[in-house]
């Protein structure tokens, strides 16, 4: 899902990605055939991410804003479409408290956006953050950012990420190491900034290397 439709009062704090849409684009052609449905702008608002048709799906993946309130951590939240198609205010956020109420059967849960790794240990509840919502919701593992991410670069580190899983049939910590590992050897996105801040939260380990292990 990608958010777009900010209004001149959000867009301060909410500047649009130009990268998501290319990312979406790059996912799109990259996933197999007439298997991935891509939501933009206005598509990509709460009541869809709410539905429960979205269990069916074995990636579910997020590129836009999110927030981190290390205060109060239960409001923190993923930020999709502000407005409507008539141009009127709506609710976009997707609060913790309504990812805890998601039923989710994904192998993985991608959070392509800053910060979404961050949490807040709560005595008596362990950490409490975006991971652990979506992992509560169904999710065994959550590939999330430990910082502010560059937009541009990821895109293309998502397009290598989903290469890795779709193409070489790699499992999701495979896919991101080699993701990792391929932009290291650019030029231009050499620096760890823009690829060292991507981690895979939850089981390391999916039911395909299993399996693979047991083939040997």
């Amino acid at each position: 899902m990608g958010a777009e439709g900010y209004g001149s009062n959000t867009a301060r704090h909410f500047p649009r990605l130009p990268g998501s849409r290319q990312e979406a684009a790059a996912i799109a052609e990259i996933a197999p055939r007439q298997s991935a449905e891509i939501l933009l702008g206005f598509d990509a608002n709460r009541s869809r991410a709410e539905k429960p048709d979205l269990e069916k799906y074995r990636f579910i993946h997020f590129a836009t804003h999110s927030v981190f309130d290390d205060e109060h951590p239960e409001s923190s939240g993923v930020i999709l479409s502000l407005f409507n198609r008539d141009g009127s205010p709506e609710d976009g956020y997707l609060r913790l408290r309504d990812i805890y109420g998601l039923k989710l059967s994904a192998d993985v849960v991608v959070l392509s956006a800053c910060d979404t790794a961050l949490g807040k240990n709560i005595k008596g509840e362990g950490i409490v953050g975006l991971t652990r919502g979506f992992m509560y919701a169904g999710a065994p593992r959550v590939v999330a950012t430990l910082w502010r991410v560059d937009d541009e670069a990821t895109s293309e580190f998502m397009k290598r990420f989903y290469m890795g899983i779709f193409q070489k049939q790699e499992s999701p910590v495979a896919a991101l190491q080699e993701a990792q590992f391929e932009m290291r050897k650019q030029t231009r996105w050499r620096s760890p900034y823009y690829w060292g801040g991507f981690v895979i939260e939850g089981e390391w380990r999916s039911t395909n290397d299993s399996a693979n292990e047991v083939s040997k």
